[in-house]
């Protein structure tokens, strides 16, 4: 059986970032882009780094260019937004598929083990979150619209 913690991916200074490095924490798993309705929501997910980090939340972002041609730097431009219009301190990947033949297997992961509406694997939009227990196991998937700080409740319960 697969584990969350057999999956690895680049980050964006291009260093092989293994999630076995999350084991024993909390993780929100977001696919992110620059130039979406929902990027303020960057604020939100840094607000919750920065309020949950020493207690065991990890946050995850995933650049995805998939939505609407939205997140169409590379990993230095991407690094750069983040940094200088939210103050993103949290771990960022460089950019990937999430749907489709060339999904990123985590995500092809995280779909599988929390389908969305009726069913349905494919993430929708950008800012698609996921959010998974010290053990690893996929507890829930949020819509695009819900807003980091609404799941500040549910990270609550698990950390």
């Amino acid at each position: 059986m697969t584990s969350i913690y057999s999956f690895s991916a680049t980050a964006l200074n291009g260093e092989p970032v293994s999630v076995e490095r999350y084991q024993g924490k909390v993780m929100l798993i977001v696919n992110t882009a620059s130039e979406c309705g929902f990027t303020p929501q960057y604020a939100g997910l840094q607000q919750l780094h920065e309020q949950y980090a020493a207690r065991g939340l990890a946050v995850l972002g995933f650049p995805c260019n998939q939505f609407g041609k939205q997140e169409p730097g590379d990993a230095a431009q991407i690094g750069s937004f983040c940094e200088k219009n939210y103050g993103v301190s949290f771990q960022m990947f460089d950019k990937i598929d999430v749907n489709g033949a060339g999904a990123h297997p985590l995500y092809r992961f995280l779909t599988e083990e929390a389908p969305g509406l009726l069913g349905l694997e494919a993430i929708k939009w950008n800012f698609t979150k996921f959010l998974v227990d010290r053990n690893g196991n996929v507890v829930k998937r949020y819509a695009p619209v819900t807003k980091p700080e609404s799941i500040a409740a549910d990270i609550e319960k698990l950390l």
